[in-house]
Formats: C-alpha cells, sequence, structure tokens
C-alpha cells in the first residue's frame, strides 16, 4: 500500500489536469516538484512538493497505528516509507519514472527525528543559498542525514534512529545520489540549471 501511495505520480496529475501540460515532456522531464516548479510555476511547485511530502506521512502514521494496534515492531514504519519513496522514485502508474524522492524523503525525515530534520533543512538551505543548485542541496541533504543518523541520540532528550532506521537512512540517501546521477555530471560539466524560483 505504502509503494502504491508513493507511485501516485502529483506533478503529473496537476499539470495534466490543471495546466493541461505533461511535465515529462518538459523541463528535466521528472516528475517532482522542482521541475514541475519550473514548467508550471511556483503555485504548482509547491503543491507538487507538499503533495509528494504526505507520501511518506501516511504511510508511517498508518503502519506505526496498524504496528500498535497488532503488538507488532514499531520498527516497521522504516519499510513502509523506504517503500513509499522507492514508489516516488519507480512509479508503477508511470512507467516506473518518477522523481527523485526528495520530498518526500524530507517527509520521512521530519516524521522519525526532529533534530535530523532540522539539520538537514540547514544544510539543503545553506547549499541552495551558496549554489543555487537544488539538485546538489539534496545529495548534501540526505547525505547529511545518514551520516548523522548514528549520533543523534546522544543529544537530550536522546531521541535517537534504531539501527533499521539508521540502515535504511542510508539506503534512502543512496537511492537519493543515484536518482541524481545525470545532475552530477551536469554541475561537473557546468551544465546544471541554477533554480531562480525557490
Amino acid at each position: 500500500m505504502a509503494y502504491l501511495y508513493g507511485s501516485v505520480p502529483f506533478a503529473l496529475v496537476i499539470g495534466k489536469v490543471f495546466y493541461n501540460t505533461d511535465v515529462r515532456t518538459k523541463g528535466s522531464g521528472n516528475l517532482g516538484g522542482t521541475n514541475a516548479g519550473r514548467v508550471l510555476g511556483k503555485k504548482a511547485g509547491a503543491a507538487v512538493i507538499l503533495l509528494d511530502g504526505t507520501k511518506c506521512i501516511v504511510a508511517i502514521l498508518i503502519t506505526r497505528l496498524l504496528a500498535a494496534h497488532f503488538n507488532l515492531s514499531d520498527d516497521l514504519f522504516y519499510f513502509s516509507a523506504l517503500a513509499c519513496i522507492i514508489g516516488h522514485c519507480y512509479p508503477i502508474f508511470a512507467g516506473f519514472k518518477g522523481g527523485k524522492g526528495v520530498s518526500s524523503a524530507i517527509a520521512y525525515t521530519l516524521m522519525t527525528n526532529i533534530y535530523a530534520f532540522i539539520f538537514a533543512v540547514c544544510v539543503f538551505m545553506f547549499t541552495l543559498k551558496t549554489t543555487k543548485y537544488v539538485s546538489l542541496s539534496s545529495i548534501i541533504g540526505s547525505v547529511s542525514v545518514a551520516i548523522i543518523a548514528p549520533f543523534i541520540g546522544l543529544i537530550p532528550p536522546h531521541w535517537h534512529y534504531s539501527t533499521v532506521g539508521i540502515i535504511t537512512n542510508f539506503v534512502i540517501s543512496a537511492l537519493i545520489v543515484y536518482k541524481h546521477h545525470a545532475n552530477i555530471s551536469r554541475i561537473k560539466n557546468g551544465t546544471e540549471s541554477k533554480v531562480q524560483w525557490l
């Protein structure tokens, strides 16, 4: 269920329903908030980012409720979150060609550890302010969470990731880096687009 909800291509739905535009044919062709903002405008981009963020929020909340009801491990929500992000990146409803998982990953971090969320947002915004590359900001932000995850429980009140959570963070980070491989090449070549609408 988490994978299926993650597979809902909100950028495609908003583009076709409200703008009569298939965002896959314009800009980077990516089904994410950044390309939706570039192609459809700031409001559409923000809407896609928010809707993509709800994917992990809903998946985690439902999984935690079910786990509590059936007396199962609370760590199950990590698997739902990962399935949701995989669905966003490889959606069954859009030919397995989706977004890059950033908005959903940010929501995942918000739902799992507020310290990690604040840290990731600060890293993302600082990188974006200095480089204007959303792709690079996303990569560095996600990697930063994976790096600090094993140590974040040392901060009072000791909200820490479990071992499963730490592993999940590394997998999500690796997936986001992989999904940005074309962006990394363009950054190296100096051809990556700098975003002005954010």
